[in-house]
C-alpha cells in the first residue's frame, strides 16, 4: 500500500508540474493576443486580467493532453531510475503498477468536472462580457425558462423586452409574443401582444396584434387592434443563437435544468446534451490517457528507442483527442447517438491501452 501512495504522489507532482507549465504558456500567449486585438489602450494590466480569465478555459480544453504528457513523464522517470525494475522484482505486474496513477487521474477528473467546470464557465462568461465591452459590441440578452423565451433588444428609442410562449429552433419565430418597450427615465411606454411574431431582415413581423400606449390615461380604451405590425429590430438569427452561449459557459450543475428549459421552450437540446455527457465521461478519458502514455513508455530505458516511443504515445494521445472532438461534432449534428459520441472515445482509449499493455508488458 505504501508503494501505491508513493507512485500516486509521484504522478500527482508530475501532473501539477506539466499543468503549471502549460497554464503559464497559455497565459502569456493569450496576453499577447489581447494586446494585439485591443491595442495599447487596454494596457498590460487589462491584458493580463483578460488572459487570466481565458486561461482556465484553455487549460481545461487540453486537459487530456496534459494528462498523457504527465503519464509519459512519470514512466520515463521511473524507468531511468530503475524503479520499474525494482517494482517488477517484487512481483507486481505492469497493470498493478498503473493502478495508483489511474485512480489519481480518475480523482483529478472528478475534481475537474465538479469544481473546474463551474470555474471555467464563470471565467469564460466574464471574459466574453469584458471583451464585448472593450470592443463596443452589444450582446442581446436571452433567457429561457418554463414560461417560454425572453429576449431583450436595444434601439434608438430605448430597450424592449420580448417574451414568447413558444419558439422555433433558432428563436426567430415566436407564438404568443409580447413586446414591452421602455424609455430611459420614463419606464414602460408601450406593450404589443401578437399571436405570432417572425424575425425578418431588420424587423419583427407581427400577426394578430393588439397595441397599448402605456403613457395614455386609459391604455385599454386607446388600445389598437391591427392585423399586422412591423417593429424594427437589430437582432438577427445568428445573434440570437450566440446569445445562448456555448455549453461550456454553463456550469455542469445547472446544465440539466438549462436543457430542460430549452426543451420546454421548443429549442433543440442535442448540442448541450452531448456536452453534458462528454463532461461526465471526462474522468474515464483522463484515465485512458494515463494508460495510453504508459503503454508506450513503461519499459526500461536501456532497451533504446525511447524517443520513438514517446512520439508514438503523444501521437496516440492526439489521435484520441481528435476522435473525441470528431465524435462531438457527429453527436451534435445527430449523425450518431449522444451516448456513443460521449463515451466511445474514453472506451476506445482504455481498451486500446489495455490491449497494448497486455501485449507488450504482460503478454
Amino acid at each position: 500500500m505504501r508503494l501505491w501512495f508513493y507512485i500516486a504522489r509521484r504522478f500527482l507532482k508530475t501532473f501539477l508540474g506539466v499543468f503549471a507549465v502549460f497554464l503559464t504558456i497559455l497565459f502569456l500567449v493569450d496576453m499577447i493576443e489581447k494586446v494585439r486585438d485591443f491595442g495599447v489602450d487596454i494596457g498590460l494590466a487589462g491584458a493580463a486580467h483578460l488572459a487570466a480569465l481565458d486561461a482556465p478555459a484553455g487549460i481545461y480544453r487540453i486537459l487530456p493532453l496534459v494528462m498523457i504528457l504527465a503519464s509519459i513523464a512519470l514512466c520515463l522517470a521511473l524507468a531511468r531510475s530503475s524503479e520499474l525494475v525494482v517494482i517488477r522484482a517484487t512481483g507486481r505486474s505492469a497493470l498493478a503498477t498503473l493502478v495508483p496513477p489511474v485512480l489519481t487521474a480518475l480523482a483529478l477528473g472528478v475534481v475537474a468536472v465538479a469544481l473546474g467546470n463551474p470555474i471555467v464557465a464563470a471565467t469564460q462568461r466574464q471574459s466574453d462580457l469584458l471583451s464585448s465591452r472593450l470592443s463596443g459590441s452589444d450582446r442581446s440578452a436571452l433567457s429561457i425558462s418554463a414560461e417560454g423565451l425572453w429576449l431583450r433588444q436595444g434601439g434608438p428609442e430605448g430597450q424592449s423586452v420580448i417574451h414568447g410562449q413558444r419558439s422555433n429552433g433558432d428563436g426567430t419565430e415566436l407564438e404568443g409574443a409580447t413586446f414591452l418597450s421602455f424609455r430611459p427615465d420614463v419606464g414602460p411606454v408601450k406593450r404589443v401582444d401578437a399571436t405570432r411574431a417572425v424575425l425578418r431582415d431588420g424587423a419583427w413581423q407581427l400577426e394578430g396584434v393588439k397595441e397599448w400606449d402605456l403613457t395614455s390615461d386609459n391604455p385599454e380604451r386607446d388600445a389598437k387592434i391591427l392585423p399586422t405590425l412591423e417593429i424594427p429590430s437589430p437582432l438577427t438569427a445568428a445573434g440570437i443563437r450566440d446569445s445562448f452561449g456555448t455549453p461550456s459557459e454553463i456550469p455542469i450543475w445547472q446544465l440539466p435544468g438549462f436543457i430542460e428549459g430549452l426543451s420546454e421552450a421548443g429549442f433543440a437540446t442535442r448540442r448541450h446534451a452531448v456536452w453534458f455527457q462528454m463532461e461526465l465521461a471526462l474522468p474515464l478519458l483522463l484515465a485512458g490517457m494515463v494508460l495510453m502514455g504508459a503503454g508506450f513508455t513503461m519499459r526500461h530505458a536501456r532497451f533504446g528507442g525511447t524517443g520513438m516511443l514517446v512520439l508514438l504515445a503523444v501521437a496516440s494521445g492526439f489521435a484520441i483527442f481528435f476522435l473525441r472532438n470528431f465524435a462531438q461534432v457527429l453527436g451534435e449534428n445527430g449523425q450518431i447517438p449522444v451516448a456513443l459520441a460521449a463515451w466511445s472515445p474514453p472506451a476506445a482509449a482504455i481498451m486500446l491501452s489495455l490491449g497494448l499493455l497486455l501485449h507488450l508488458e504482460d503478454g
